[in-house]
């Protein structure tokens, strides 16, 4: 694959077993064994991702907290020890730039998790605003050094206690990281690791220099089978966030996007601040109303189809949206999507059509989640 980036620990996870493909530029493991297997386990028991084609931007230095400040949409005060997100940097029109992760790292600043598609931009966005605003802050990139790892699903919080994490991390709740933890029985240290459910399950992100993450990720693979659990890949991921309904860059969320029209509240929970990049064009979008509504959609089982990006929905002979992303999901056995459907035929539950490749399926329009997670991560 030509071109494309490699995660750090690309070897090892060949040595693993994991099959690759191309995603935002990366190649990276798509499944180790099945989609639908590797899926199952989290829902049930536990994966392990390898989540490093994502962003590790460190924004360093004093003024750190400002330049962050005017960039986000929500009030970012908090503990350090605290991830403050999800949140977005917007554009002036309160598109996305992307959506984020920030970690409080206290007086030495703040780390910064974005997309895949974006690390190059949002760094540049950064450093053009530490230069904006005069401001004693620097930007590092960490991306090919540090990696980021996920451990997902209800028996999260054991496959952490066989690899060793002391009780403080095993006691952490939800958007709580600690720092420098040291994981025993994997003979490695991890910089941060933290509490959240980006797939709905319980889970724990692990972030560690290349080499003490190699320990990690070959400790997992040999404990995850006593846990009938599994190594994921980014295929499972999909269909994970599928059934959360979650978005993702360049499918539900991209830079003429609002987070009203994606109904992406967490973004600028309780509100949008005063001031920064986009919250008077957020302001307003709240105001003005949507005129497109992000929906998921639920096929029925008989339809032997997933749909795509760009595939039109109809009621009746009228076309009233598009997907954005589909995936099949093996806990209702059948496809699911997310589109964006016009206000007037937004309506829970209302059937509609989906046009794929010149035939229609019949689907109905579901609120989010669609599945039920089995596991939380404590509040």
């Amino acid at each position: 694959m030509a071109g494309l980036r490699r995660i750090p620990l690309y070897d090892v996870h060949k040595s693993l077993g994991a099959q690759f493909g191309e995603f935002a530029g990366w190649e990276a493991p798509i499944n180790y064994t099945s989609v639908i297997e590797e899926h199952v386990a989290v829902r049930t028991s536990v994966g392990f991702f390898d989540l490093s084609h994502m962003g590790r931007l460190f924004l360093a230095g004093p003024d750190a907290i400002r330049v962050l400040d005017r960039l986000v949409p929500r009030d970012i005060s908090s503990e350090e020890g605290m991830m403050v997100g999800p949140t977005a940097f917007l554009n002036e029109r309160a598109g996305f730039r992307d959506d984020v992760m920030t970690y409080n790292l206290g007086s030495e600043g703040w780390l910064v998790v974005p997309n895949a598609a974006n690390i190059e931009k949002i760094y540049a966005w950064l450093e053009g605003w530490i230069g904006r605003l005069n401001a004693q802050a620097r930007v590092e990139d960490h991306t090919m050094d540090w990696v980021l790892f996920a451990i997902q699903g209800p028996k999260a919080a054991e496959l952490m206690r066989m690899l060793g994490a002391p009780s403080e991390v095993l006691d952490l709740r939800i958007l709580r990281f600690r720092r420098n933890v040291e994981l025993e029985a994997a003979g490695a240290r991890a910089l941060i690791v933290s509490r959240s459910g980006w797939t709905g399950e319980d889970g724990f992100e692990v972030i560690a220099e290349a080499g003490e993450g190699e320990k990690i990720l070959r400790k997992a693979a040999e404990l995850l089978p006593k846990l009938e659990g599994r190594l994921c890949g980014l295929g499972a991921r999909d269909s994970l966030r599928m059934e959360m309904g979650f978005v993702l860059y360049g499918h539900e969320i991209d830079e003429d996007t609002t987070p009203v029209e994606a109904r992406y509240w967490w973004v600028f929970q309780p509100g949008p601040k005063e001031e920064c990049v986009g919250c008077p064009a957020l302001r307003e979008a709240l105001r003005r109303g949507a005129s497109r509504v992000r929906v998921g959609l639920k096929l029925g089982k008989k339809a032997r189809v997933v749909p795509r990006q760009g595939d039109k929905v109809y009621v009746e002979d009228v076309e009233v949206g598009y997907v954005t992303s589909g995936a099949y999901s093996p806990m209702l056995r059948r496809s699911l999507a997310q589109a964006y459907i016009e206000p007037s035929h937004a309506l829970m539950g209302m059937t509609v059509e989906v046009e794929r490749r010149g035939r229609r399926y019949k689907a109905k329009i579901v609120d989010f989640p669609v599945v039920q997670p089995s596991s939380r991560p404590p509040a």
